[in-house]
């Protein structure tokens, strides 16, 4: 098994090609579609980026692995599987999201909500194979209610559940977030063997740190977790989850983000004039 991975700046998001050196498979893992929200203008620079690492090898993409509905960065999904093919998964959940996001940014009958955009909706403890490996699948809600990790060997990309143990955990105040769900996804992935390998899906270099760092331990995350050390108690870390929460914006690209990616990485249905468009909904957050 091989893992490569690519690092946006921009959005400081962390994606990965998992690859089957012996079969010639690979998955990708939260791919990045470059957005330039000023000019309102996608490009595709970083996941040409991973379509060039993939071509040269040469491989066969067979999944496109989302961890969830990210809010930060829009999704090359649907690009990736035009270019190279393969299958889009996300958690089953994904449904809970589109209903909540769909009555905000008032999609209309146009727009199911069933999951259907994706084409493999994923549940705790399905397995999917790539080549000779096998990837299973963690439902760690919290951050959001469809959020999904993944077991490959000793490796699991775990989304935004966690961070970097001197940076923490992630936001629980988004539509379906769940501080207390959280915490118990948490404690399931630190449950594992101290060895196995953590990948983080972002990094904001921790103060005092000066380089970005995407991938640690069981045993570091335990040991060192700023906000899990010292055991602290499920009602201690609700408590101080919401209290930060509560303290924080929101990201930036959330709204052009969540319209995008809800919909597997592609552009919502062209207008009467060929035209696809992004809605921002005045004065509701």
């Amino acid at each position: 098994m091989q893992i490569a991975p690519f690092f946006d700046e921009t959005t400081f998001t962390f994606s990965y090609i998992v690859a089957d050196m012996s079969s010639g498979m690979c998955a990708v893992i939260d791919p990045v579609l470059d957005f330039n929200y000023a000019a309102s203008r996608t490009s595709t620079a970083s996941a040409d980026a991973m379509v060039e690492w993939i071509e040269q090898r040469p491989l066969t993409l067979q999944w496109i692995l989302e961890t969830h509905v990210h809010a930060d960065h829009l999704s090359a999904a649907s690009y990736l599987r035009q270019r190279l093919g393969g299958q889009i998964a996300i958690g089953a959940e994904i449904t809970q999201v589109q209903h909540h996001f769909g009555e905000i940014f008032n999609v209309g009958e146009c727009f199911q909500r069933d999951g259907s955009q994706f084409d493999c909706l994923l549940h705790d403890s399905d397995c999917l194979p790539l080549g000779n490996l096998s990837i299973e699948v963690l439902h760690t809600p919290g951050h959001t209610p469809a959020c999904i990790s993944y077991r490959i060997k000793d490796a699991v990309f775990v989304g935004d559940t966690l961070f970097m143990p001197d940076y923490g955990t992630a936001r629980c105040d988004f539509p379906g977030g769940d501080a207390a769900a959280l915490y118990d996804s948490v404690q399931r992935l630190l449950a594992l063997p101290d060895q196995t390998r953590l990948f983080m899906c972002h990094d904001y270099k921790a103060p005092g740190r000066n380089e970005y760092a995407y991938e640690t331990t069981v045993a570091a995350q335990k040991a060192g977790n700023i906000h899990l050390r010292d055991d602290v108690s499920r009602q201690a870390f609700v408590k101080m989850r919401r209290q930060r929460d509560a303290r924080l914006s929101l990201p930036e690209l959330i709204l052009p983000s969540v319209q995008f990616n809800m919909r597997a990485g592609a552009m919502p249905e062209p207008e009467k004039n060929g035209q696809s468009y992004l809605k921002l909904p005045l004065n509701m957050f």
